[in-house]
């Protein structure tokens, strides 16, 4: 008998041991999701999609420095094939009016060219390379960019005839979206001419602003 009693105390001790455990275990599981899972609303967000045109399409205008003519007005065109991330071909044609030279402009000094063949016209085939592509800060906002040099050669027609030109420069690209950019660019068209009687190698340089559409 004492046994029996002895033995049904020992098991209800047992169980309130176990019931108590499993209160403080759940009580402590619930507190632990409170502090490390907190109710948190999450937001939806939408990646970017970066356009990946290849190629680039555009206007520009500046002026041209035409070594003995002065420094004329120049308008063209330009399309380019972005070969890779640092490389592009690129093709140009403007044109242009040639003031007079300082020769004519001499009292009495007859006209070296009429008014048709001061009409300039030329077009090049480069070869270009991006050189430190990154951003430019303009007041609070940024820009992509990009500087490259650029390297080629094609043709400049006035006076009546052409004459193989080469052209080096280098400029400066500003995204201002994922498609349309800004471009400033400087080049030197180097040739040779015997408008004065003998073969002159002569310089020309040009700087012009425009703008492109990638697409």
């Amino acid at each position: 008998m004492e046994s029996w009693i002895r033995g049904a105390v020992l098991i209800a001790l047992v169980s309130c041991g176990i019931t108590g455990h499993n209160a403080v275990a759940q009580d402590s599981s619930t507190l632990l999701a409170d502090v490390v899972q907190p109710d948190i609303e999450r937001r939806d967000i939408e990646e970017a999609e970066i356009d990946a045109e290849n190629w680039e399409f555009g206007f520009y205008a500046g002026v041209l420095s035409f070594e003995d003519f002065g420094s004329n007005d120049v308008y063209g065109v330009r399309i380019a094939y972005h070969i890779s991330e640092d490389w592009f071909a690129e093709a140009n044609y403007g044109i242009s009016k040639l003031q007079k030279s300082s020769s004519e402009k001499i009292a009495g000094f007859p006209p070296l060219l009429t008014d048709d063949e001061r009409d300039l016209s030329y077009y090049n085939l480069n070869l270009g390379f991006n050189l430190l592509p990154g951003e430019l800060f303009i007041g609070k906002w940024a820009f992509n960019s990009s500087f490259y040099f650029i390297l080629g050669a094609g043709n400049t027609l006035f006076a009546s005839d052409e004459y193989f030109t080469y052209n080096v420069g280098g400029g400066l690209r500003l995204f201002v979206t994922d498609w349309i950019a800004m471009h400033w660019d400087v080049r030197n068209h180097l040739m040779t001419h015997a408008l004065f009687g003998e073969d002159k190698d002569i310089q020309n340089l040009e700087t012009h602003l425009g703008v492109t559409l990638f697409f």
